[in-house]
């Protein structure tokens, strides 16, 4: 049931809240007056306290504006411009996933902030399309995120130096290289893989699946990465292991792929980064490469079905500034290529919740290091970007805009 909402201010106290205020600050406090999921406190740039939403409710978050730029850039190109003046400093908050939270809760509500107008879009679109995911593009793209250095994960990643969900199975109190490692552990027993498998692991990043699947399952392990940086680190983490004989890691597109077939292939969220052009091509090769009988376990975030649409329509802060050229399947999307493809989905695992808590705990140990991030040579803006990059994550994984789903497929 929803709570009413509560009368906040009175209308001379709005007023002299906008007194002096932009078009586009007016237009977004009317859309704030809308608020029914949570409650939202707005310092002005005034200092003068506005409350939106429902009294008493459990939601609740703080947006403090140093100017009234945000208004105009959201209404204008939606969550990009939002993240972007964050990262500018123009607004801040005690609690940034809350915040996000809120606003994905009243989606309806907001429809104008989170996805902007068409025009304001426009060029956004445009500079995604432009990031499409050839093969030199591809290379382009995996090396704006993944080479920024091995220095810079190892802050903050797990000693298992694994980029991706982790699996708490039930039990929040896991430490996270414990559940990441039965992610992956669980990959595995799914692709079937055991002792002389022949293994291709699709998108193979620092080498932890790697070394797993040839110490423990006895495999015998090719992986393929387009980042020099996460190669470089998983040679050696093969060489220190011992296992530089049982694994080989290439610095290759999954498309040159020539050596098949393969007995087993896990990919683990690789496919975010394929481009939906290409979605057939990814699929295709997974069933050229496996040998019949054989299975694959392919790890993907998705977006809900009911969004997908006008996501694909559209571009959002996650493609313009930390995935260029990414894009997104829903599960109905998926199930529809892979079985185009000639693949069977036999099982399925969604783990939303368990990213959520694995960006939680990311963004912690993250703003945790800020100091040796600086150190790096990074700024105080990469900083912001990050913080909200893993704050959008989490908070989208939480609402089930997103999720991420571990698929089974077999070959007949």
């Amino acid at each position: 049931m929803l709570v009413p909402p509560v009368p906040p201010h009175s209308p001379d106290d709005t007023a002299a809240a906008l007194d002096g205020a932009p078009p586009a600050a007016r237009a977004a406090l009317r859309l704030l007056r809308g608020l029914r999921h949570g409650q939202l406190e707005l310092v002005t740039p005034t200092g003068q306290a506005l409350t939106f939403g429902a009294a008493g409710a459990e939601l609740r978050a703080r947006l403090e504006l140093r100017n009234w730029r945000v208004a105009a850039a959201a209404l204008r190109s939606g969550d990009i411009g939002f993240a972007e003046t964050y990262i500018a400093g123009d607004w801040s908050t005690p609690d940034l996933t809350a915040l996000l939270r809120l606003m994905l809760a009243n989606r309806h509500t907001l429809e104008a902030v989170i996805h902007g107008s068409w025009t304001g879009r426009l060029l956004y679109r445009l500079r995604h399309l432009l990031h499409r995911n050839t093969r030199s593009g591809s290379r382009r793209n995996i090396h704006a995120h993944y080479d920024l250095g091995n220095a810079f994960y190892r802050l903050w990643l797990d000693e298992t130096m694994t980029y991706s969900s982790a699996w708490f199975n039930g039990d929040a109190g896991r430490d996270l290289a414990t559940a990441q490692r039965a992610k992956i552990e669980r990959a595995l027993r799914m692709a079937e893989v055991g002792p002389g498998t022949r293994l291709l692991e699709i998108g193979c990043g620092w080498g932890t699946l790697a070394e797993t699947a040839a110490r423990e399952f006895g495999a015998q392990v090719t992986g393929v990465t387009l980042s020099s940086e996460q190669l470089a680190h998983g040679m050696q983490r093969l060489a220190a292991a011992g296992l530089s004989h049982r694994a080989e890691l290439r610095l290759q597109d999954y498309r040159d792929i020539a050596d098949g077939p393969y007995d087993a292939i896990v990919s683990i969220e690789m496919i975010e980064a394929v481009g939906r052009e290409y979605w057939p091509t990814y699929f295709g090769t997974l069933q050229r490469l496996l040998r019949p009988g054989g299975r694959a376990c392919i790890q993907a975030i998705v977006i809900r079905d009911e969004l997908f649409e006008r996501y694909l329509r559209s571009t959002d802060f996650i493609q313009q500034y930390i995935f260029p050229g990414g894009c997104l399947l829903s599960p109905g999307t998926f199930h529809a290529q892979a079985q185009r493809a000639g693949l069977r989905v036999i099982d399925t695992l969604a783990l939303g919740r368990d990213y959520a808590e694995t960006c939680r705990r990311w963004r912690r140990d993250f703003l945790a290091r800020r100091d040796e991030v600086l150190a790096l040579g990074f700024d105080e803006r990469f900083l912001r970007l990050w913080s909200f990059y893993l704050a959008y994550c989490e908070a989208g994984f939480d609402a089930g805009d997103i999720d991420v789903v571990q698929y089974t497929l077999a070959k007949p």
